[in-house]
């Protein structure tokens, strides 16, 4: 985080960043996101709109001066990014000395846990194609995401039963990918893949996502239906990665899921590196 701070006056440096950390830059994104429960960009911005709230407050310098120190080419662009972050305009704030809002530098400390095992295996697998249907949806952290469940019923089950009917490979049955995720915050984007790994032609009316060869680590787990599912994937970066050599790797991450009434059973692939 120092090197963050040090840097937050011109372009942070994530490639660098990484190297300290002895990891890929990929990772290292998916990683701080998962355990400050936003993105590096994110944090980035809100540390330097709160430097330059003080800067603000303190009536020292015009606007202009503290928008172009703090990475912002207009008045106009620096008001917008302070007014959505600290709830009211810099120059009000100036004015009338409103309570504005301060990201804290973040600290991670090692905790001992894991008294809690989680199963898994690794994968090696060529590449392979999935055969289905996709759409891009919102992130959602808790709770059923809506725009999955209108997109599943828009395909209907007629059409889900013929997907289903061409699998062929592992992992077997239904699949939804997840992949070009923006971001981890609420609302964030990511595509979503309906389908099956399958070695037969795509119908017409179906769509083909090419997965290239990769290793996978292969996560299972079941309890509450979708509580469980949303735990694991927060376990998963929060709690496994740190504790393995292993690191994520850009590519689409895939979770077949088992529902019966309340309860699932889900295994969760994800793209890997040692």
């Amino acid at each position: 985080m120092a090197r963050i701070e040090a840097d937050l006056g011109g372009e942070v440096d994530v490639k660098a960043l990484a190297r300290i950390a002895g990891t890929s830059e990929y990772h290292l994104r998916r990683l701080f996101s998962a355990l400050a429960g936003m993105p590096l960009s994110e944090y980035v911005r809100r540390r330097r709109l709160t430097k330059a709230a003080s800067e603000v407050l303190s009536g020292q310098g015009s606007l202009l001066d503290i928008a172009t120190r703090w990475g912002y080419g207009s008045n106009e662009a620096f008001a917008r990014a302070f007014r959505a972050m600290h709830g009211v305009g810099p120059q009000e704030a100036r004015a009338s000395r409103k309570a504005l809002r301060s990201q804290q530098i973040l600290t991670f400390r090692l905790v001992v846990e894991g008294s809690t095992s989680m199963e898994y295996r690794i994968v090696n697998k060529e590449a392979f194609k999935v055969v289905g249907l996709g759409t891009r949806v919102p992130l959602v952290h808790l709770g059923m995401n809506p725009a999955i469940v209108e997109f599943v019923k828009g395909v209907g089950m007629p059409t889900l039963e013929r997907i289903k009917g061409l699998s062929d490979g592992e992992p077997e049955g239904m699949l939804a990918l997840t992949y070009n995720q923006e971001g981890v915050e609420e609302g964030d984007q990511l595509d979503y893949f309906q389908g099956v790994v399958t070695s037969r032609e795509a119908p017409e009316d179906l769509e083909t996502v090419e997965v290239p060869e990769h290793t996978w680590a292969v996560f299972t787990t079941q309890g509450p239906y979708p509580e469980t599912i949303q735990h694991m994937w927060r376990d998963v970066y929060a709690q496994w990665f740190p504790s393995n050599s292993y690191q994520s790797v850009e590519g689409p991450s895939m979770l077949r899921t088992r529902i019966d009434g309340d309860q699932a059973e889900a295994e969760l692939w994800i793209p890997v590196t040692s």
